[in-house]
């Protein structure tokens, strides 16, 4: 009597616990009740099909991440030759693994060959006619920049979707090569605005200026060229008061004296006029690095270029280190969202849009009714099933499969689970594997009582003997659900969790509680001659 009484205490205890986080959130939340703010935090999360939101899939343009390397190991090699007074005739970059430097003197090739011994870190090189050299990035190296700015581009997406606050995304590789990322953002309904944020490549740079502002690229230009080492960065004029601003052309230096991998922090902040700016600090490095440029560069201008664009050229009038601002036409938005860009750091290449579907929450609405429906009408079937052929040892089976399900939502809202539509198909297959359950060991019971073995050995024997294959089928069942959360992505992932889940609750209802219900049934009878089954 003493052991019947723990197991009953432990069943309440396990259906107060459950209710709470499992079952009350849902109802408080439905019927406005106020609650405390700790116990709604449980509450079950629904999916982006059945809550509504984005679902993007964006491909990383991994030639970009290439592209950055050849093009900084050749504007270094540029400028080691500048200091090593090698005159060379040009360096062409024809495409992203590729660069070619021309017109080698003779007479310099061996110091050239020296000059050169860093990039070979990276790139194999080959000599041509006419003091040409051709330097070709390693396999090795192109595999592994591809492979890192997937998974880069993947982690600063987390990064600036958890700083939107968005509740339980799904941010995933895919695709044949790998280079597809999922985004999933259940709830967010400023479409353009995350998109924006996502895409945004939110590369800093900041170069010494050598020329302009000009209103024209012709006039920065000698002899209708570029010159070597620098390049033509667009930036925002002051226009006339009422009309918009003008576009205006700055002459930089190629090599960045300080990039976004330098930067440390970025918070908002107000200009001199008390306009929205961003506040930014660099790392150690990134600070000796500036000082150094900035102390060498006294008197010229210092352009801050955030995604290939001048939003300032603040004269340089003393050494600085540390910290910088970045000021504009920003509205107190825009700082915000720049911030966040920048904080979350860079992406290492461009992104392209290859699906884009917005789900209403209307339509989620309408997916959470169906779900509700399938899984109230197929709980009264397998009720009715159950009462009709056992009888009064369906009540068992039913009070342990309320149980249950009850269970399986306390446990997915306390361990943060996302409920989706295809949760909610292995929300109703739980429902028939603890039915399955019940029926293995009721069919055990009757054999044991044709046997003309007594009630209470009938149901000790019925448990006791079905219950390694309970286990063995549950654990067959949790590997498959493994598998199926490990290599399956968003949906299927939410079937597997729902699946495992349902399995580990079954396996306690279906055994302890209602073997439980059994002993408490029988408790209250000296002499049981037969069972309702």
């Amino acid at each position: 009597m003493q052991n019947l009484r723990w197991k009953i205490l432990t069943i309440l205890a396990v259906l107060v616990v459950f209710v709470s986080f499992g079952v009350y959130p849902i109802v408080a939340a439905h019927y406005g009740v106020h609650s405390p703010a700790w116990l709604m935090e449980y509450q079950l999360k629904l999916g982006l099909d059945l809550k509504g939101g984005v679902h993007l899939v964006l491909r990383v343009q991994t030639d970009d991440a290439l592209k950055g390397l050849t093009d900084s190991e050749s504007e270094r090699l540029r400028e080691d030759l500048q200091k090593a007074g090698i005159a060379i005739t040009n360096i062409v970059v024809p495409d992203p693994a590729h660069f070619r430097v021309e017109g080698v003197p003779p007479a310099q090739d061996a110091a050239f060959r020296q000059a050169a011994v860093d990039v070979s870190a990276n790139f194999d090189r080959s000599s041509a006619t006419n003091g040409a050299y051709t330097f070709t990035m390693k396999p090795n190296i192109q595999v592994n920049l591809r492979e890192d700015a997937v998974v880069q581009a993947r982690q600063t997406i987390e990064r600036r979707v958890n700083e939107l606050g968005v509740a339980e995304p799904q941010i995933a590789q895919q695709g044949a090569n790998g280079d597809e990322i999922l985004v999933q953002l259940p709830g967010v309904t400023d479409v353009d605005k995350a998109k924006s944020i996502i895409q945004s490549t939110g590369m800093l740079e900041l170069k010494i200026v050598e020329q302009g502002p000009s209103s024209t690229q012709e006039a920065l230009m000698a002899n209708g060229q570029i010159p070597q080492g620098m390049e033509l960065v667009p930036g925002v004029g002051g226009g006339a008061p009422g009309e918009p601003a003008s576009t205006v052309y700055y002459l930089v230096r190629k090599v960045a004296a300080v990039t976004g991998h330098d930067l440390r922090s970025a918070r908002p902040t107000v200009d001199e006029n008390n306009q929205p700016a961003v506040g930014f600090s660099l790392s150690p490095e990134g600070g000796r690095k500036f000082g150094k440029v900035t102390g060498e560069n006294i008197g010229k201008q210092l352009a801050i270029i955030l995604d290939g664009k001048v939003q300032s050229a603040p004269r340089i009038d003393d050494r600085i280190s540390g910290e910088g601002r970045i000021h504009g036409s920003f509205t107190q938005e825009e700082v915000q969202d720049l911030c966040l860009i920048l904080r979350s750091g860079a992406l290492p290449a461009t992104l392209t849009y290859l699906q884009e579907r917005t789900i209403g929450p209307s339509l989620g609405a309408d997916s959470v009714k169906s779900g509700v429906l399938a899984s109230v009408v197929g709980l009264l079937l397998v009720a009715s099933f159950m009462l009709f052929y056992y009888r009064l040892s369906g009540v068992n089976a039913c009070v342990a499969l309320v149980l249950n399900l009850v269970i399986l939502l306390g446990l997915m809202a306390y361990i943060g689970a996302v409920m989706t539509l295809p949760g909610i198909a292995g929300f109703v297959l739980t429902m028939g594997i603890g039915v399955d359950s019940n029926v293995l060991i009721f069919e055990r019971i009757k054999e044991e009582l044709e046997a003309q073995r007594g009630v209470r050995a009938s149901i000790n024997a019925g448990f006791s003997r079905v219950f390694l294959t309970l286990l063995d089928t549950h654990i067959a069942a949790l590997i498959s659900a493994a598998f199926l959360f490990q290599f399956g992505t968003g949906p299927i992932r939410g079937f597997a969790v729902t699946l495992s889940v349902g399995l580990l609750s079954n396996l306690f209802t279906s055994t302890f509680v209602s073997k439980t219900l059994y002993e408490v049934a029988l408790s209250r009878r000296h002499q049981v001659a037969t069972l309702s089954i």
